[in-house]
């Protein structure tokens, strides 16, 4: 069978046409070649520079690449990036998993990485992803730098500020005061200096006495020990021993008195015996009033020896 030319012509064709959507798709990721592929979805803020053929890799192994990048569609979220991505073998990990932007280099090359978690439910085709970015060096020093350039400047600013101020208050006189103080703090530094070097001086001449001295202190404060010894150990065990006893004993009798025990305790507690005694008193008070108003009557004696003619009462008038 005889192929025409025109049939030859329609064949290259067709194979360039295969060959372009091959290529392209290619270029974004996809291998028609490879069966269907996984593909997943995050977002980020800024990509940092990643681009789409960017290679995907797990745990440092090439297994994918990124299939597109575009602006998010929701207008609360407007600004936001989604990225687009796939995955060829089927490494299984979780929706936990993370998709973080990384630097392949220090040119500023940048991959995704997917850093798996197995915990949860399986990510399948179409799953968003938590994404993050990771921090290069040049991006850590400068958020380090950043806040002590803020301190700095505040604190020139602050430095500028106070000599500023400094500069208003010093003035001429305000000088001249100063250095009258330093000279004044001079004197009494020297003045200090000598009368330390007297005491120095002083404390040499008199070393003798005054080890003497501390020796006599010693030895009191030794013999005063001593004697608080003796007399704990002997007259004070003693009088305090004597004490508790006399306490003791008095305990006894208040609580014997208190109980009605004994005379004393008789005279408080026996309401009769107190009664008596109290008319007891009062009848000697009226025979005391008795005898001071009529002696003659309780006193009889006769200085010549007369016969007593006996009591005859008074009349009373």
């Amino acid at each position: 069978m005889k192929i025409t030319r025109e049939l030859k012509t329609g064949i290259v064709a067709i194979l360039i046409i295969v060959l372009f959507i091959w290529g392209y798709n290619y270029m974004k990721g996809l291998n028609l070649f490879d069966g269907p592929l996984r593909t997943f979805k995050t977002e980020y803020a800024n990509v940092q520079g990643l681009t789409t053929s960017s290679a995907v890799t797990i745990n440092g192994v090439n297994v994918g690449k990124v299939i597109n990048i575009e602006f998010s569609k929701d207008k609360k979220k407007r600004g936001n990036l989604i990225v687009e991505f796939s995955v060829e073998n089927d490494f299984e990990f979780s929706k936990k998993s993370i998709a973080k932007i990384y630097n392949t280099s220090l040119m500023g090359g940048k991959s995704l990485a997917i850093v798996p978690s197995y915990e949860g439910e399986i990510a399948k085709s179409g799953d968003f992803l938590k994404g993050e970015i990771e921090s290069d060096i040049f991006s850590s020093v400068s958020e380090k730098l950043n806040p002590l350039q803020a301190k700095v400047e505040n604190v020139i600013v602050s430095a500028d500020s106070l000599m500023a101020g400094l500069k208003d208050i010093i003035n001429a006189k305000s000088r001249n005061n100063i250095k009258s103080s330093i000279t004044h703090l001079n004197e009494t530094i020297k003045n200090f200096k000598n009368i330390s070097e007297s005491v120095d001086v002083l404390l040499k001449k008199n070393e003798i006495k005054l080890a003497n001295t501390l020796d006599n202190v010693e030895t009191m404060t030794g013999n005063l020990a001593i004697l608080s010894d003796s007399l704990v150990k002997s007259n004070l065990v003693t009088t305090v021993k004597n004490l508790e006893t006399t306490v003791t004993n008095l305990n006894k009798i208040l609580a014997g008195v208190e109980a009605g025990d004994g005379s004393l305790g008789k005279l408080l507690k026996d309401e009769g015996m107190y009664e008596n005694l109290t008319n007891a008193s009062k009848e000697l008070e009226e025979l005391l009033r008795e005898m001071k108003l009529h002696p003659k009557r309780f006193v009889h004696f006769s200085l010549f020896g007369k016969k007593d003619k006996g009591y005859k009462p008074e009349k009373e008038n």
